[in-house]
């Protein structure tokens, strides 16, 4: 399991060993967001097995793929999809349609074996019934369409059980297919992998499936969201990051249409404060983007403040509401939540990261601002 020190800077075991991405030329200058075989732009999903890594690559609208874990920087990848090859870029393969391309993709993981991917602006969940091993396969159907020609929000009109609007994270909790339907302002969960586009098993958010208002149109509560994002949790606990509300929700299983057990971020179910300016602490969250758990952490991509947060211990409706995170790292304190620190693009630095995935010892971000993923050992 990842368990950081609290104390900032980390210990030199402790600082990221793999960057995967272009070096930065210096200072606070981005790294190159051209895209190759070992570039990136603007990343905002990653996740990894024992098997294979697998980046997000959003500003470039494509998936990239390691088959085996990279070992040194600037790795090149081995797959490329949502592109016709590793050097092309533009929505939809750069206009060749949608059934092969895919539109500021977001989320992706792994499932028996399948590849799941949020291609959050085609709004809809693309599935490969196996994890291709070749670049420009297309994927096998989509959830959230009637085909992977048709992109439109909702199918083209209401909101409705089949459609997405803007899905932009996935998980697998429990035997459980979860997406966050941001733009609909709700959760979506199967018990199970969907073998086609079907209506979810149970709606989390909303009055009805179809409803997608901000907060229910009641304003900010316990069983409402603005923006959720992200998904993470046990057989135990079920977490939602509501990116919007600059908190994250917590549900004990099973889960229903309720109001949750468990705040992270603010005071109490009614509030939705930002808090910009001067000392964060451990407490506080700015449009947290993404969660991970493994074993006994769970961690957060607190996006806005430039940092990850961990929670050694899984917060349950036995803890205080607002528990403080027990570590950071990207930032020297809990205070502080300057862009690469104000300094310069390094190692232990980080701009808007947007995706993180938690496992097995090992911690990657998606470090979006800085277009690289940085790979972290517990």
């Amino acid at each position: 399991m990842f368990h950081p020190s609290s104390l900032t800077p980390p210990p030199s075991s402790l600082l990221p060993h793999l960057w995967l991405g272009a070096y930065s030329p210096g200072a606070l200058l981005l790294p190159d967001a051209a895209p190759t075989p070992s570039q990136m732009y603007a990343p905002r999903g990653v996740y990894f097995d024992d098997e294979r890594l697998i980046v997000a690559d959003t500003g470039n609208h494509r998936l990239l793929i390691w088959h085996g874990f990279p070992t040194t920087d600037g790795a090149a990848a081995d797959v490329v999809l949502g592109q016709p090859d590793f050097y092309s870029e533009g929505p939809n393969a750069g206009g060749r349609g949608p059934e092969n391309g895919l539109h500021l993709p977001t989320g992706a993981m792994v499932v028996d074996g399948r590849l799941i991917v949020a291609d959050a602006w085609n709004h809809r969940v693309l599935v490969w019934r196996t994890v291709p091993q070749h670049s420009d396969t297309p994927p096998d159907y989509a959830l959230g369409q009637p085909d992977l020609s048709h992109v439109t929000e909702n199918r083209g009109g209401r909101v409705s059980a089949l459609g997405l609007y803007w899905p932009y994270g996935v998980g697998w909790v429990n035997g459980q297919l979860i997406v966050t339907d941001t733009g609909n302002r709700r959760v979506l969960i199967w018990h199970g992998l969907p073998e086609a586009n079907q209506p979810p098993d149970l709606i989390l958010g909303q009055d009805g499936p179809d409803r997608g208002l901000e907060n229910r149109g009641l304003g900010v509560a316990g069983h409402t969201f603005r923006w959720p994002h992200a998904v993470a949790g046990t057989d135990e606990m079920l977490y939602i990051a509501d990116a919007g509300n600059h908190r994250i929700l917590g549900w004990q299983q099973p889960v229903s249409d309720r109001c949750a057990e468990v705040l992270l971020g603010q005071a109490d179910f009614a509030q939705a404060m930002e808090w910009p300016y001067g000392k964060q602490g451990a407490h506080v969250l700015r449009f947290p983007y993404a969660i991970a758990r493994d074993g006994d952490t769970l961690a957060c991509a607190d996006t806005a403040n430039n940092r990850v947060l961990f929670w050694h211990g899984l917060p349950t409706a036995a803890d205080p509401i607002r528990r403080p995170a027990d570590a950071v790292i990207g930032q020297p304190n809990f205070d502080d939540n300057g862009e690469n620190r104000w300094q310069a693009v390094m190692r232990d630095t980080m701009c808007w990261p947007y995706g993180i995935w938690l496992w097995n010892g090992r911690l990657a971000i998606a470090d979006s601002g800085n277009n690289r993923v940085m790979i972290w050992k517990g």
